[in-house]
């Protein structure tokens, strides 16, 4: 079993916070995951017959979002089955255990992964994993799960429970329930056709597809051990740990949650044991607060607010990285924290403006990658998507630019003292004694067009970007700057590492450590 404290401790010294090289911008030795991947053929985002598939999201956006319907139908279904009526589930672990969290991962290509080697490294021992949102792109089909899930993870030893994400509605849930409940198939609804906005929704709504149940039990043996097994009672769920409870939400495509939702959630958060949200969508993305609407009244952030429900920290996916903001509410801290990076292509943190939402200090603000990673990473995706060679920015001259636009210190050392990079370089202004290579013209305007630097236009990676652009940044070249969770709990102590996978050999093989966090719950 490997020792993840000792892990943890030699993952912090080369993480990306130290070197270029533990951000995998060295890479010389492609990682052995290259080995589990059916084939190298690749998931790709610029095909236009996935983009047709996926239009549900812009459907429910224009037309209304059916999901809340939906999912009162399956809960009904799952209710007359004889589920928990809590939707509780209780594994065997004891009084200190450990479990992994990872969220949209289901691309099925090396970006997904990558992932995996470090993944069953460090989760060596653990209870159980969560899917935190996107199971499978593009549109959750279940006839998809094979690579995507069974075949990815058929080496993790301990049951894996999901939370579905957007692109899982798209199916209309079908392949999640099937997969993840073993649920059939909704019978099918018919309503006739009208003008209303329902009814356009309904002419051109993509449709679930029907499940191969030969193919998927075939699918199934790869995780066919009694110890991966595992039928959760729904897409929102309890489980029940010593000392702490892990609440699961499902946000369907827009973010909101339906009433019955929101009556079992104030339900199950009147326990007073300290507890962590896993949600569908974060709270806290981007430098911007989305609350997440509840039906009725309220929002899910009032339920996490307050202070006899005892949360203390909530996870979301959606977002493809990592960041993490420790909000003070009423004197106490919850640790809010987006783990979207299992798996799917890299959303930027470049273009994130310096951290003041819900009063947290940039200092106290991490994200991974590292904005100037993040800066460099789509420099060298336009330069060569446009032939633009002079877009393409190093590593350290982004991580100056950075630090100089954000108005901190590069969090990773820029030409150290001593070296003959240094002697030639300048100082940035408000960073004394921080050497950093000469920021040019060039450099300013590379950084203007890619969203690191102030300028009325840039090129779409921003928040339009991450709604209707997100396809253009699919890359299937390390560095990846993928991570995932591992989360414990011991001596009343619970522990949140987030580490790195870029999808080259040094970083399967000493997993790097980019955050930690520790949060007393006694």
């Amino acid at each position: 079993m490997v020792d993840v404290d000792r892990a943890a401790a030699r993952g912090k010294q080369v993480s990306s916070r130290v070197s270029e090289e533990g951000a995998g911008w060295s890479c010389q030795e492609m990682g052995t995951f290259q080995d589990l991947r059916p084939d190298r053929s690749g998931f790709s985002w610029l095909r236009p017959s996935v983009l047709v598939r996926s239009r549900n999201e812009i459907l429910a956006q224009l037309f209304g979002d059916p999901s809340d319907e939906v999912r009162r139908r399956w809960m009904a279904v799952r209710q007359e089955h004889g589920v928990d009526p809590d939707f509780r589930i209780k594994p065997d672990v004891g009084p200190e255990f450990s479990f992994l969290l990872f969220g949209d991962t289901g691309e099925g290509d090396a970006s997904q992964y990558a992932v995996v080697p470090g993944l069953l490294k460090i989760g060596e021992g653990t209870a159980f994993a969560v899917l935190a949102s996107d199971v499978i792109y593009p549109t959750g089909a279940g006839d998809e799960y094979e690579d995507k899930f069974f075949r990815p993870y058929q080496g993790y030893p301990a049951p894996i429970y999901a939370i579905p994400g957007n692109h899982d509605w798209y199916d209309g849930l079908g392949g999640f329930m099937r997969v993840f409940c073993d649920e059939p198939a909704l019978t099918a609804e018919r309503h006739g056709f009208s003008l209303s906005p329902a009814g356009l929704r309904g002419l051109l709504w993509r449709q679930p597809e029907p499940i191969d149940e030969a193919r998927l039990a075939r699918a199934r043996e790869r995780r066919g051990a009694s110890g991966q097994r595992a039928v959760q009672p729904g897409p929102y769920w309890v489980i029940d740990l010593p000392g702490l409870l892990l609440v699961g939400i499902d946000n369907g495509i827009k973010g909101g949650i339906d009433r019955d939702q929101g009556d079992w959630l104030r339900r199950v958060s009147a326990d007073p044991r300290p507890k962590v949200l896993v949600t569908g969508k974060p709270i806290y993305d981007r430098n911007a607060y989305h609350p997440g609407p509840v039906e009725g009244g309220g929002t899910v952030d009032d339920i996490v607010r307050d202070p006899a429900h005892n949360y203390v920290a909530v996870i979301g996916g959606d977002t493809h990285n990592y960041q993490r903001y420790p909000v003070t509410v009423d004197g106490r801290i919850i640790q809010y924290i987006v783990s979207g990076g299992g798996g799917a292509f890299t959303h930027a943190t470049h273009t994130i403006p310096r951290v003041d939402a819900g009063g947290v200090e940039e200092d106290a603000f991490k994200c991974y990658p590292l904005r100037g990673d993040s800066l460099s990473f789509y420099s060298k995706l336009y330069s060569r998507r446009l032939r633009m060679p002079w877009l393409y920015l190093t590593p350290d001259e982004c991580l100056v630019l950075m630090s100089r636009h954000i108005g901190n210190a590069p969090p990773r050392p820029v030409n150290p003292p001593g070296s003959a990079d240094a002697a030639a370089s300048g100082v940035a202004a408000g960073t004394p004694g921080v050497p950093e290579a000469r920021i040019t013209a060039r450099m300013k305007w590379a950084a203007r067009i890619l969203g690191g630097w102030p300028m009325p236009f840039h090129l779409p990676v921003g928040r339009t970007f991450h709604r209707w652009f997100s396809e253009l940044s699919d890359w299937d070249d390390p560095p990846f700057f993928k991570s995932f969770l591992h989360i414990s709990v011991e001596a009343g102590t619970l522990r949140i590492r987030c580490f790195g996978a870029t999808g080259c050999r040094p970083q399967e093989v000493e997993p790097p450590l980019e955050d930690e966090v520790q949060i007393l719950l006694t």
